[in-house]
Parts: structure tokens; C-alpha cells; sequence
């Protein structure tokens, strides 16, 4: 009785197992991958322009705020290498603690700006972004794709390496995107 039980659990489960991997085996013949160019997308689309505008004029405006910090700095390093030679040691070491608390600043300063630049730039362009990935979506789906890859990474890599004519032109979908977005 126990090597009949034992034997159909064996049974059940060797059929289990080869279904599990027919089924796997289906799913893989489903499996379509497509991909995109975004970056070349965002940098044809017309908004593109005005983003990069507002971008440069918030950049410029920061470059305006630091350089005019960075002159009153100096102003302030001249001002007490003029008077240094006549002031007292303990007066010269307090201003060179609030010339050194000043620079730590300056220096801060800059880096908050960096932030703020990066900060703005997602602001402006994650919009476009959003409108990128809703038309990638809508496209993908209209041409029953699984998985949709990005063409290249941030930094411009390429990711997809080689493909056929034949292959790019079914599952290269930027230029649907494009038309999507009505470019």
C-alpha cells in the first residue's frame, strides 16, 4: 500500500513537473522583446527646445549667484591681507576662522546649486519623459510585445548590439513611438 502511495506521488509529480516545463517552454515561445531609442526620441521632441531655454537661463542665473559670492569672498580675503600686517594675532586668527567659516560655504553653496541644476532638469524633462513612456506603452502593446528594452544606457552605451534589418525593423519601435507622440 505505501510503495503504491509512494509511487503515485512519484507519478503526480514527474507530471507536474513536465507540464511546469511545457508551460515554461509556451511562455518562451510568447516572449517578444522590442526596443527604443528614448534619448533620441526626447531630443526630436519640440518641447526639447524650451526645456534646455529654461534650463540654461536657471543655470545661468545660479552661475550670476555664485560668482557674485565668490567676488565678495575675494573682496573679503583682500580686505584682510591689506589690514593683516597691523592687526593683532588673536584678531587675525578670528578672521582667518570667519574667512575659513565663509570659504566652507562658498564651497557648500556651489554644491547646492549643483543640486538644484539636477533638480530642475528632472523637473523639466521628467514630463517629457512620462509622455515618452506612455506612448512606448501604448505601442508596445498595440504590437504585442512582452518586454520593451532600452537601445542604450544614460551614459549613451549601446545595450542592443546587433540587429538584422529584418529584426529592427519588427521590434525597433522608435520611430512608432515617435509617430505616437505625434513627431
Amino acid at each position: 500500500m505505501l510503495k503504491r502511495l509512494l509511487s503515485i506521488s512519484l507519478l503526480c509529480l514527474f507530471a507536474v513537473t513536465i507540464t511546469g516545463i511545457s508551460t515554461a517552454n509556451a511562455q518562451q515561445d510568447d516572449l517578444t522583446i522590442g526596443y527604443v531609442d528614448p534619448q533620441l526620441i526626447l531630443n526630436k521632441m519640440p518641447q526639447m527646445k524650451a526645456v534646455q531655454q529654461r534650463l540654461q537661463n536657471f543655470v545661468e542665473k545660479k552661475r550670476k549667484e555664485l560668482a557674485n559670492k565668490q567676488q565678495d569672498f575675494q573682496q573679503q580675503v583682500s580686505e584682510y591681507e591689506q589690514k593683516e600686517s597691523v592687526i593683532s594675532e588673536s584678531a587675525k586668527r578670528k578672521e582667518e576662522e570667519r574667512l575659513g567659516k565663509l570659504n566652507a560655504e562658498l564651497q557648500q553653496f556651489q554644491q547646492s546649486i549643483q543640486q538644484q541644476v539636477q533638480q530642475k532638469q528632472q523637473e523639466l524633462v521628467s514630463p517629457l519623459l512620462d509622455q515618452i513612456d506612455t506612448a512606448i506603452t501604448t505601442v508596445a502593446a498595440n504590437k504585442g510585445l512582452t518586454y520593451v528594452i532600452n537601445k542604450t544606457t544614460s551614459q549613451g552605451d549601446r545595450i542592443v548590439l546587433y540587429t538584422s534589418s529584418e529584426a529592427k525593423e519588427k521590434y525597433d519601435i522608435t520611430e512608432e513611438v515617435m509617430e505616437e507622440l505625434d513627431m
